[in-house]
């Protein structure tokens, strides 16, 4: 591996990396390891050494090719979107990383792999106290939440249901809107309760006659609806929230389009990794951050962990380590 004449360790050729990857959209069985040659870092990137990635429900929906015309790749292809590791290679420009440095984030993709590209504004400096599984278990979860509640608009003292609410999503949504002063009602398993009201959330039973027990939580009504579980709440949501207009899906953007809700899936102009990722780690840093995780795998077990995100029903994230 030879070096360029900035002394910043950025590769002058390819660089060689294990991974699990897919050739062919399908099912969990058309990943395989494979191969690939990462570019030198570019201007503005860093490569990566990765320690630990999550795993979400978008890479199961990319892999299988369903919204393959929301969220086109280009095959053979690697999914994983955040991840923790340590910086090894730093591009043009790159000033406030080198090599060494503990970090997390977003990644366009190609997570699940021994090493990644990534944007350097888009990294967080790892707390020291904060282990790498759940480093890598933060940024997609933290981003789309503080989201979530900026294209929502809850303002603090108001209401705001949450369709999914123990999941990874639901986990740190709950913690900022707690901070800000938001009251959430969040529907979930009964199993999952007592951790809802850890959180400082109302929990609900979801299924039939759900609007009636969130009418009898929230007898004037709520003010705003996430639903982060995709499972055919618009209609409900649409009803509950006095309008399509103050309902808002992470997981559900062909009900989205049929009924007049707002889907987002992270292509807004606005940049919400930098303070989503800040709050992060002030909340850890105040020792007031939940963060449990479903299941750890290894990377070569990147399979059985896609099927159970595919399962649904989890408290907290699923995180594949590396190396």
């Amino acid at each position: 591996m030879s070096n360029s004449s900035n002394g910043k360790g950025v590769d002058s050729d390819g660089f060689p990396t294990k991974a699990i990857g897919f050739a062919e959209y399908g099912t969990v069985d058309v990943l395989h390891p494979i191969e690939i040659e990462l570019p030198a870092p570019g201007a503005g990137q860093v490569r990566i050494a990765v320690r630990a990635v999550g795993v979400n429900p978008l890479d199961s929906k990319v892999r299988s090719g369903v919204i393959a015309e929301l969220f086109p790749v280009t095959l053979p292809a690697v999914v994983g979107y955040e991840v923790a590791g340590v910086v090894e290679a730093v591009g043009e420009g790159v000033t406030e990383w080198q090599p060494g440095d503990e970090v997390f984030g977003l990644v366009e993709g190609g997570g699940y792999a021994e090493h990644v590209l990534a944007a350097a504004g888009k990294l967080a400096r790892k707390p020291a106290g904060l282990d790498w599984t759940r480093a890598a278990a933060i940024p997609v979860a933290a981003e789309t939440a503080w989201r979530s509640l900026d294209l929502l608009g809850v303002e603090p003292g108001q209401t705001l249901l949450v369709h999914g609410a123990a999941g990874g999503v639901g986990t740190l949504l709950l913690q900022f809107a707690r901070a800000r002063g938001i009251r959430v009602i969040g529907t979930a398993s009964e199993g999952n309760h007592a951790y809802l009201r850890e959180l400082g959330a109302v929990p609900v039973v979801y299924g039939d006659g759900l609007a009636d027990r969130v009418r009898a939580v929230a007898p004037d009504g709520v003010d705003r609806v996430l639903d982060g579980a995709g499972t055919d709440v618009l209609p409900l949501s649409i009803e509950l929230a006095g309008g399509a207009e103050h309902v808002l899906t992470i997981a559900d953007w062909q009900g989205a389009a049929e009924h007049g809700v707002r889907f987002t899936g992270g292509n807004e102009p606005t940049e919400y990794h930098g303070p989503a990722l800040a709050g992060a780690v002030a909340l850890f840093e105040e020792g007031g951050l939940s963060l449990p995780l479903h299941r750890v795998h290894p990377l070569a077990e990147a399979v059985e962990a896609q099927r159970e995100s595919e399962r649904g029903h989890l408290r907290g994230k699923i995180v594949l380590t590396v190396g």
